[in-house]
């Protein structure tokens, strides 16, 4: 579980710092770019919506014709005509409509599964100490509130809007064609329907934006709270983590209750402008058959047309409460995928001579005054086994994870051998900017994930084209080949969600197994034996030692045997290295270390302590 740096899940301040959010003009920018490799497509289903709606706005004049030939009391067969005409527009218009909404569809579809591609590649490529900072519920809220809002409006206000705003274009010439006085008076509508979409866009835009960092604080806080249940529990803060799960709801609820009366104004507002335009125009109507400068079939066409309005014009208004609830989205998903590929990576350094691995005055904060090391240097020479040790809060899983590459120090710098910078995510191997071999630097915790899929699918993540040969070899070295080999299919066992479960211990044999197909040449592990018990103890240790033979290794010890066994050990205080050397030189020194070791191993015959 990922806890606050207090160490205590849901206790760090409310105000997180949350992943970014794309301004409008970069949020259109990113939509220009994700449609311009479909062109092609869009230009089509656009074209052939026109026609549609074009071939639609025949039926009121056909209409009008029908009514001037029964004012003027001609024979019923006169008739046939335009029922025959009407007929043929509405299988027109139909198979159209149908073909021009298909390519828009597919548009859209295309556009969020490209969207959805770049938003994924980035969030794995961020800094874990960034994701932190932001919170799970914040990523979690965008992966799925946002990504659900932003498909809900591609699949359907897309298409409908597209329609819309077409029909309205197009119905309002056809009006001035009939007679421009009944284009003018169908315009007396305007000015109050410009009036309401501004004065809802304006409120909108800033409460559906509200509305997601809501929910994503909820989720988060939700996140926390069932996460970190024993340690809640605990600490008997039941009710204080009760209380910020009350706090966060109410104010999603809240907003939610804001976005309702919003809507609800928007459509009190059209209604009346319906009124006005529909008025005039019957009225204009009117005047103008009573001079006889047009028909009755005419007016009665003019009417229509601007009665068929209603829907078109209210579908497009309404439409944008779902624009501006998926252009809310659409900004937080796009302000992840713009985050700089810079951010994921540390800057390029040259190490210490003969040195694998140098750490040179390296400082790191989790946020003011939460700072965890200070100035911390270390050389680790090529092959050395270095075991970071201290007690609990010291620094050492930061200092491991700051040389895997998974954060970024706040100050000093971090060097690899080779320049190979590491980069990655909290993974069971985050992996480094490949070299001509493969990664530098890789790193296994004690937070291993077993990926669904087959055994072999799984270990295939750290090298895609090793041989079932290569896989075989991988987990002998790591002591799993045999039960391995003894899984119901093998290494085409379904693991993971769903599949063969795998206990902690070989779950963690898994992701040894990946390190030594990953082949790099320095590796981090971070208490990466710490879920086997005590009974799969020994198994695991023997595990992580075969798979580290040959590399740098720095190790976060969580049994002081690992620290037996390293070539050197480095002791970490409060931040602070405070101790370097071998187990025997560090014991007979009788400091912090000789202090842990006779806390640790319960002898009677350890030096005293100072």
């Amino acid at each position: 579980m990922t806890s606050t740096p207090s160490g205590i899940p849901g206790t760090a301040d409310d105000s997180a710092e949350l992943l970014p959010i794309a301004s409008g003009a970069r949020t259109r920018a990113a939509l220009r770019t994700l449609i311009r490799p479909d062109r092609g497509r869009a230009l089509l289903g656009l074209g052939v919506l026109v026609g549609a709606t074009a071939v639609g706005l025949l039926v009121q004049p056909l209409l009008g014709r029908i009514v001037d030939i029964v004012a003027d009391g001609r024979p019923a067969d006169a008739l046939t005509l335009p029922v025959v005409l009407l007929l043929v527009v509405a299988v027109v218009q139909g198979v159209t409509t149908t073909l021009g909404l298909t390519q828009v569809a597919r548009l859209g579809e295309t556009v969020l599964a490209r969207l959805r591609e770049q938003f994924v590649e980035r969030a794995l490529h961020l800094p874990a100490d960034r994701l932190e900072r932001a919170g799970a519920g914040d990523l979690t809220a965008r992966v799925t509130g946002d990504v659900a809002r932003v498909a809900e409006a591609v699949r359907s206000a897309l298409p409908e809007m597209a329609r819309s705003v077409l029909a309205i274009v197009l119905t309002l010439g056809a009006m001035a064609l009939l007679d421009v006085r009944f284009l003018l008076a169908a315009l007396l509508a305007v000015p109050v329907q410009a009036l309401t979409a501004r004065w809802y866009v304006r409120r909108a835009v800033t409460v559906y934006a509200d509305q997601r960092v809501a929910n994503g604080a909820q989720q988060q806080q939700l996140l926390e709270t069932i996460g970190g249940a024993a340690t809640v529990r605990g600490h008997r803060l039941e009710e204080q983590h009760t209380e910020k799960s009350a706090r966060r709801s109410r104010k999603a609820v809240e907003l939610t209750m804001r976005s309702v009366h919003l809507v609800l104004g928007f459509y009190a507002r059209l209604h009346i402008a319906e009124y006005i335009g529909l008025a005039a125009v019957l009225v204009t109507g009117f005047f103008l058959v009573r001079d006889g400068s047009v028909s009755i079939g005419t007016a009665t066409a003019a009417a229509l047309y601007f009665h068929s309005l209603f829907g078109p014009v209210n579908a497009a208004l309404v439409l944008l409460d779902d624009a501006q609830s998926a252009a809310a989205g659409l900004a937080r998903l796009v302000g992840v995928t713009d985050i700089e590929e810079s951010a994921a990576q540390l800057p390029h350094q040259r190490t210490e001579a003969g040195a694998a691995v140098t750490v040179d005055a390296v400082s790191h904060a989790y946020g003011p005054g939460r700072t965890v090391l200070h100035e911390v240097s270390l050389a680790l020479r090529a092959g050395e086994h270095v075991a970071l040790v201290g007690t609990s809060g010291a620094g050492k899983s930061t200092l491991a994870r700051l040389v895997a590459g998974v954060q970024q120090p706040t100050g000093g710098t971090v060097s690899v051998a080779g320049g190979h910078q590491p980069t990655g995510g909290k993974v069971s191997v985050a992996q480094s900017a490949p070299g001509p071999a493969g990664p530098s630097v890789a790193l296994v915790t004690q937070e291993v994930h077993v990926f669904t899929g087959t055994l072999a699918e799984d270990l295939r993540l750290a090298r895609p084209d090793a041989t079932d040969a290569d896989l075989r070899t991988a987990l002998a070295t790591v002591y799993a080949l045999e039960w391995a080999e003894a899984l119901p299919e093998g290494l085409a066992t379904v693991v993971g969600e769903g599949g063969h479960r795998l206990d902690p211990a070989r779950a963690q044999q898994l992701a040894l197994a990946r390190l030594v197909l990953a082949d790099p040449p320095v590796a981090v592990l971070d208490e990466a034996t710490a879920e086997a018990g005590s009974a799969g103890a020994r198994t695991l240790e023997r595990s992580a030692e075969a798979a580290l033979a040959g590399r740098t290794a720095l190790v976060v010890a969580h049994r002081l045997t690992q620290a037996v066994a390293a070539d050197r050990i480095v002791v970490l205080d409060a931040g602070r290295v405070v101790e370097s050397g071998t187990h025997d030189e560090l014991r007979t020194a009788d400091g912090p270390y000789a202090t842990l070791w006779r806390a640790w191993s319960g002898s009677r015959n350890a030096p005293r302590t100072r």
